[in-house]
């Protein structure tokens, strides 16, 4: 029952996705190597854009999911997300082989 709720509502949310027409996307649309770029200046452009608005963090209009692809991976790959992704820590080594001494 609950994965019949969860699957609603994934369905639910999925219906109100953005949606663009085919002939919306202009033959030199920046694309998934813009969109990188555009992902991993994403940062300092965000910053920028507070202060001028001639500074966008997003290119519009695009080619589409190609653009949105690269914006993705520019952000959580080689920006924001890449420093810290495989950071692991220990509090404390248990030897397992270690035995019980009993006083």
């Amino acid at each position: 029952m609950k994965r019949l709720i969860i699957l609603a509502a994934s369905l639910a949310l999925a219906a109100c996705a953005a949606t663009q027409a085919a002939d919306a996307i202009a033959p030199a649309a920046p694309g998934f190597l813009l969109g990188l770029w555009r992902g991993f200046i994403f940062p300092v452009a965000w910053i920028v854009s507070l202060f001028s608005g001639k500074v966008a963090v997003y290119a519009v209009p695009n080619n589409g999911g190609w653009y949105d692809f690269g914006y993705f991976l520019g952000i959580v790959v080689f920006g924001v997300g890449a420093p810290k992704s495989h950071v692991v820590t220990r509090d404390r080594v248990i030897n397992v082989r270690a035995r019980r001494i009993e006083g």
